[in-house]
């Protein structure tokens, strides 16, 4: 794989700017940047890429949520204990801060109550948008940080009052991150979430509630960077994690069975599968709150034929309908909800590329204004598979993520 350099997008603070790439601020003081830290490869050589700037760094670890009986879903000793090897050997400050008990009531309760209605959430984007770019940083700034940084794979730029594009050649050198330097007197700028050069790793899709206020004092310091050279990195700076296999966990949680979890929340009520075409009773399901559109597998279903897909739910009557027609699946038209725009909102209609899932292709479509205030329409150019109520759509225009919302 090639390690030549895409440009690399990092809107600075506008508190400060960089006198050069070392870190320094105007005056010689050092920018000071709170990095969250999960123990994992990624947000530690986030934090290695800033400590060999120069910047002064604090990496802060964060409690997991436990379940109510005080059960963790993930090794978050270990973890912890990774990340504070990470910061001990690069000679950075270490904290752990506890959001579990607001992680409780702003996702969990957001999670457990959209399924209850019958629609499939993202707590990830949730815990985003609630607690990584919102108490996190609000706490950051408040013990004086000029930025907070994350291990996601994303790139950011702006643009200027005259609309120009900014941003600086890659460096070359493993050791460093491209950044681009701005003081308070530019006060006109719009921020741009870039999708990642590395598309396996992309994790924009979970940005879209990202607001302008929030994206001046973040950076990204890996965007520009290819997993493997985020591991070689890891190695190259000496951190004993580099080679530690990536979580697939929920974003605060971990490792987490969704059917069993909310069955400690939701009491299961057995009701009927039926087939889509002939309303044929053809199984049985302990609870339509634990499927979601297009779901396969899990379904007690002992007529022979299928495979089968659930096609749609009717909550009021309990009542999962299926299909084996992928067809039935195919939808050329949504209405999205919640919307935000991380830049200006374009001109209505407008022609987009639209992921429904986080590893979906991007779908050509328009949006435009939709029946009722707060709801846009969208016309997909091309059917698009199992759209699922609360799931988001992330618009994109090319590599720039415009906006998003959540699926009605």
């Amino acid at each position: 794989m090639s390690t030549k350099r895409s440009k690399v997008y990092v809107a600075m603070s506008p508190k400060k700017s960089l006198r050069d790439s070392t870190g320094q601020a105007g005056g010689g003081e050092k920018l000071k940047a709170y990095v969250a830290m999960s123990g994992g490869v990624d947000s530690s050589v986030a934090a290695a890429l800033l400590a060999k700037q120069g910047c002064d760094i604090t990496g802060v670890f964060f409690k997991p949520w436990l379940s109510p009986d005080g059960r963790a879903f993930c090794n978050w000793q270990e973890d912890k204990r990774d990340a504070a090897r990470v910061a001990a050997k690069l000679g950075i400050r270490f904290k752990v801060w506890d959001f579990s008990k607001e992680y409780g009531e702003k996702v969990t309760k957001y999670m457990v109550s959209s399924y209850r209605g019958g629609i499939t959430p993202n707590p990830d984007v949730m815990c985003n948008k609630e607690i990584k770019f919102g108490l996190f940083l609000k706490k950051a700034l408040a013990e004086g940080a000029d930025y907070i940084a994350t291990g996601h794979y994303v790139r950011l730029c702006h643009r200027d009052a005259n609309l120009r594009m900014h941003a600086n050649n890659a460096n070359k050198k493993i050791n460093k991150f491209a950044t681009f330097a701005w003081n308070s007197q530019h006060s006109h700028r719009t921020y741009h979430l870039l999708q990642a050069r590395d598309n396996n790793k992309d994790q924009s899709y979970f940005l879209w509630t990202l607001t302008q206020k929030q994206l001046k004092y973040c950076l990204f310091p890996i965007g520009d960077y290819a997993k493997p050279e985020v591991r070689k990195l890891a190695k190259k700076f000496g951190l004993a994690n580099y080679a530690k296999k990536d979580s697939q966990g929920v974003c605060f949680v971990g490792q987490l069975d969704v059917k069993n979890f909310l069955k400690e929340y939701i009491k299961p009520k057995a009701g009927e599968i039926k087939l889509l075409e002939t309303r044929k009773i053809i199984g049985r399901h302990d609870g339509v709150y634990y499927y979601t559109i297009g779901q396969r597998h899990g379904l007690d279903i002992k007529t022979g034929g299928g495979p089968y897909f659930v096609v749609s739910k009717d909550i009021k009557k309990n009542i999962i309908y299926v299909t084996s027609n992928e067809k039935n699946l195919a939808t050329d038209f949504a209405e999205i909800k919640k919307i935000n725009w991380v830049g200006r909102q374009p001109a209505l209609p407008v022609k987009v590329g639209i992921k429904i899932r986080y590893r979906g292709e991007s779908i050509p479509a328009e949006i435009g204004k939709g029946a009722k205030p707060g709801v846009l329409a969208v016309k997909f150019k091309k059917p698009a598979r199992a759209v699922t109520s609360g799931q988001s759509a992330v618009f994109y225009r090319g590599q720039v993520v415009l906006g998003g919302g959540i699926i009605i």
